[in-house]
């Protein structure tokens, strides 16, 4: 199969936020610094924000996503907001339903739920994909007046995108991950019977957006040297500039930010919109969902607004109506 190389008419901005915990810094910073994106993203005009779930993790604090999503649909008007993702494998099926369904009732068309694999046995995860599908479309809970929120399978690889295209849900791919499988595990996607329709499939990207190149590189170098310390076995908070300017690189940490920045796009915004761009008419996809990590919330937050402004995005204060046919 072929993957569409058109460009979108209109490519939809989207947000992963994983809650990166600062050097120096608290859970309940990094935490307080969500809700603040959060609100940010709501008057930039960004289509939905998804919160993901990490555990025993001193870089990222969001461990409830369930409850981080009830906390920013209360502070936010114009957002779709859910999950990047659930670990479903940690959890009963049921349970997860129950409470997306009360999400989606008090939040009418604003709710996403999306799960991912990781966190447990992984054997099991297509049958508790379909069961969590099957509950959330019981008859009787929508004789009760619950309706189901839309389903997202998040995966970096060939065997979620079929499993999605096999259940028939949505599919994000999670290029940060994997960037050279995207192509491959759309293309597989789009073989099921709903993966045609554009809306149901998104590419999820790691980016660092500022004012200037060398700005935009120094944020990058700090980000790649959290994440081969990581991949070396250091779980550590995120580094601050000084810190990073004054690191000593190892011979492996070298290696690893060599085979990391792959996956991660840095750049003005400009730059970073033309990548994009590219990247979306490459995988065939209408949504972006931008991951973006830095130790201050205030360059994450700049990091947003500079790439609301390279798509012409216009800031609204004024709360506005929630739409319900976009999702």
């Amino acid at each position: 199969m072929t993957t569409p190389t058109t460009a979108p008419t209109t490519l939809r901005l989207s947000l992963l936020d994983q809650s990166p915990i600062p050097a120096g810094g608290t859970p309940a910073d990094a935490l307080a610094a969500t809700l603040g994106l959060a609100r940010t993203a709501d008057r930039l005009g960004y289509h939905r924000y998804w919160v993901a779930e990490h555990h025993g993790s001193p870089s990222f604090a969001g461990t409830a996503p369930e409850i981080l999503v009830a906390t920013l649909l209360g502070h936010t008007r114009r957002l779709r907001v859910g999950t990047g993702g659930v670990l479903l494998p940690r959890y009963a099926p049921a349970k997860v339903a129950e409470v997306f369904r009360v999400l989606a009732a008090l939040h009418p068309g604003r709710v996403d739920l999306g799960v991912g694999r990781a966190g447990g046995p992984a054997h099991r995860f297509p049958e508790q994909v379909a069961e969590l599908l099957r509950r959330l479309t019981d008859p009787a809970q929508a004789y009760q007046g619950y309706t189901a929120p839309p389903v997202w399978l998040l995966g970096a690889g060939t065997r979620s995108a079929e499993l999605a295209a096999e259940l028939g849900t949505r599919f994000a791919f999670a290029h940060f991950f994997n960037p050279g499988l995207g192509i491959g595990a759309l293309d597989a996607f789009r073989a099921g019977p709903t993966g045609s329709d554009r809306t149901r499939s998104a590419l999820a990207v790691r980016a660092i957006v500022a004012d200037t190149e060398a700005e935009a590189t120094e944020l990058g170098t700090a980000y790649l040297l959290w994440r081969s310390r990581k991949d070396l076995g250091f779980d550590e908070p995120f580094p601050d500039r000084a810190r990073t300017r004054a690191h000593r690189w190892t011979g492996d940490e070298s290696d690893r930010a060599g085979h990391n920045a792959r996956a991660v796009l840095t750049g003005t915004p400009e730059r970073i919109r033309a990548r994009l761009d590219e990247l979306a008419r490459a995988h065939g996809v209408d949504e972006i969902v931008v991951n973006t990590l830095t130790h201050d919330p205030a360059d994450r937050v700049r990091s947003y607004e500079l790439l609301a402004e390279a798509f012409g995005r216009t800031a609204v204060d004024a709360p506005a109506p929630v739409l319900q046919g976009v999702v």
